[in-house]
């Protein structure tokens, strides 16, 4: 069996701060540093092309093999950007959506296939770390996993939530989903 953990980027800066690409806050920095600290080991380290992506791993306490350059989970028309947040049940509602075969359920096809790649990669036994984005993950997951009870999931993923799957006879068996602990500022706002 191998095993592949797929995490949303950590809290970036804001405002004329934020600079191109959007690079990590200090509390970012700091709550990538906390979730990196009970994960792991990994194999391997794949990120998206982002700076965002890639400053988490390595805050996380991982150094990246590779990034790849993927489709957002946006898909105008389909979902709007964070549409996920207004859904009761936004699992559920990705499933609807990818059923459909749009555009969205080829963005998620592909990302499904590059979580494939980046886990097989991997030995048998070991792990492989992905840092995407939210939008992207979800109807990722959904994909990976058609018939799991999305209802069941809750919410969408907020910065450093994640899941961990099981990969066995090339395909994805269990998503155990993560959340990150809750940062000061998101705590009082």
């Amino acid at each position: 069996m191998r095993w592949l953990e797929v995490r949303r980027h950590a809290p970036t800066k804001k405002g004329a701060a934020r600079g191109r690409g959007s690079h990590l806050s200090g509390q970012g920095v700091a709550l990538a540093r906390a979730v990196g600290a009970g994960s792991g080991p990994f194999a391997r380290v794949v990120t998206s092309s982002s700076p965002r992506a890639i400053e988490t791993a390595v805050a996380m306490g991982w150094a990246v093999d590779d990034t790849v350059e993927l489709p957002s989970g946006y898909v105008p028309g389909e979902v709007e950007h964070h549409d996920q947040w207004g859904w009761p049940r936004p699992f559920v509602r990705y499933a609807e959506l990818i059923a459909r075969g749009g555009a969205l359920a080829a963005v998620a096809e592909e990302h499904r296939k590059n979580w494939i790649e980046v886990v097989r990669s991997v030995p048998d036994g070991s792990a492989a770390l992905v840092v995407s984005h939210g939008g992207s993950i979800e109807p990722t997951l959904v994909s990976c996993l058609p018939d799991a009870d999305h209802a069941s999931w809750g919410a969408p993923f907020s910065h450093l939530d994640g899941i961990r799957l099981d990969f066995e006879d090339g395909r994805f068996t269990r998503a155990r989903l993560h959340r990150a602990p809750s940062t000061p500022l998101e705590a009082a706002g």
